[in-house]
């Protein structure tokens, strides 16, 4: 089974704003437009961006409100030079928020205009803005760990610990290195985490919804919704956390 994942959805207020921003300053453009049960949905990726890598999904929340958890972390995306890339963001009026110096010198952060944390990695490969990974917080990283290797059969990429905390990686075995890494973040002091409605799902593609939806019930994954029959034809699961998991035919 393909489970490399094809998108990330961020609920915001205020579709045609958030678009702007995503437009004027990490050069994406749209690539396709979808409604949903009412909802509109703008898919959006670096003008550069080629086909493995993932795309970003704008939903606007049918009231505009938007609450940003806890349990939610980043996207992060990618530039050949963090501090240029900080400056020119600076530059066009973005505001300060994580720079690099106050990083390490490793990455920076901003905010879009919902509040989403948008990481900035230095990467040599992929294109520029391109979506490198997607964090998550989960409270148990062993059963967060097992739930990618045992549901999706992700391999552990990579893992970064500090005295607090640690990041694990987790990826499809020969995916390319451009595909988008999902980081699991695992805080040791026991706390507990609430998702909010400003984070919404990753989205994963597969050949033939039927034989993965399959393999999703006999490996016991949570079930939000059933398979929906359109085009494409889609459903969702959820992670030991309460994460959602889209799996629609491609």
């Amino acid at each position: 089974m393909d489970s490399t994942i094809d998108h990330v959805t961020l609920n915001v207020s205020d579709l045609e704003a958030s678009q702007s921003w995503y437009r004027e300053h990490l050069d994406y453009t749209e690539r396709d437009r979808q409604s949903f049960d009412g909802h509109t949905s703008v898919f959006m990726a670096p003008s550069s961006a080629d086909d493995a890598e993932a795309h970003l999904e704008l939903r606007e929340t049918p009231d505009g409100d938007v609450e940003v958890g806890d349990a939610w972390g980043h996207i992060a995306v990618r530039v050949e030079d963090l501090y240029e890339a900080y400056e020119g963001l600076m530059d066009a009026g973005v505001p300060d928020y994580r720079d690099p110096d106050s990083c390490g010198g490793n990455y920076a952060f901003v905010k879009d205009p919902d509040g989403h944390e948008v990481e900035i990695v230095p990467r040599d490969f992929g294109s520029p803005w391109s979506i490198d990974h997607v964090m998550m917080r989960v409270e148990d990283a062993d059963r967060a760990i097992g739930f990618w290797t045992r549901k999706f059969e992700y391999e552990h990429v990579g893992r970064w610990e500090a005295d607090t905390f640690a990041n694990f990686f987790m990826r499809p075995p020969e995916a390319p290195r451009e595909s988008l890494a999902v980081e699991l973040t695992y805080n040791y002091d026991g706390r507990t985490y609430t998702i909010g409605n400003a984070w919404d799902h990753v989205g994963i593609g597969v050949d033939d919804l039927d034989d993965a939806w399959s393999r999703m019930t006999i490996r016991e994954a949570p079930i939000i919704s059933e398979p929906v029959e359109e085009s494409p034809a889609y459903g969702f699961i959820s992670d030991p956390e309460g994460h959602k998991v889209e799996l629609f035919e491609t």
